[in-house]
């Protein structure tokens, strides 16, 4: 176990190569990793498009998203965070489960947007709450050129505070809510 981490603190991947291993995360105000069941259903949405995809987890956190959609055979997954604790699990938890196509970055994810543009078939979008981060996010992902056509974007929010205005050209697929969480799954056409 990383250090940071507590035992209390598990994620477990539920589907694919590394279904059923448990995962640390560390204790960290506001790092909710997200739930089972949504992660469920959210990699139910995606199996089709999941297989040899470019995965971009940009508020990686506990790592749930990033490393489940490896688990289940993405091709190239990047993650990022900007906690020196959370990467340093992260790294950790990649090594163990020998997750070649995984990379994690410490950085501020609307920084890296500002840098060279990199195509993804999927991203997963699940900023803390609290910080007010999925517009800015959402804008700079569009205006980037950050997803490939037909590219897919995850977005879990606060039932409370629902959906920013989004890109114009994204179309909704698919949306669900469980107890405090909104959860989306659109494409950028």
């Amino acid at each position: 176990m990383g250090k940071g981490a507590r035992q209390g603190n598990q994620v477990r991947i539920i589907g694919g190569e590394h279904r059923g291993r448990k995962l640390s995360f560390p204790d960290i105000s506001g790092l909710r990793p997200t739930g089972d069941r949504i992660r469920e259903t959210l990699f139910n949405w995606l199996q089709p498009s999941l297989p040899g995809a470019a995965c971009l987890d940009l508020f990686a956190g506990s790592g749930a998203l990033g490393l489940e959609a490896a688990s289940r055979g993405a091709a190239r997954v990047v993650m990022l965070d900007r906690s020196p604790a959370v990467v340093e699990q992260l790294y950790h938890n990649i090594s163990i489960l020998g997750l070649k196509q995984t990379t994690v970055e410490q950085v501020d994810a609307l920084a890296w947007l500002q840098g060279p543009v990199q195509l993804f078939d999927i991203v997963f979008l699940d900023p803390p709450f609290a910080d007010d981060l999925l517009q800015q996010a959402c804008s700079m992902l569009e205006q980037g050129g950050w997803l490939k056509p037909d590219g897919l974007v995850y977005i879990e929010t606060d039932v409370a505070a629902g959906l920013p205005r989004l890109p114009p050209n994204w179309r909704q697929l698919k949306e669900k809510s469980a107890g405090q969480v909104s959860y989306f799954l659109y494409t950028h056409t």
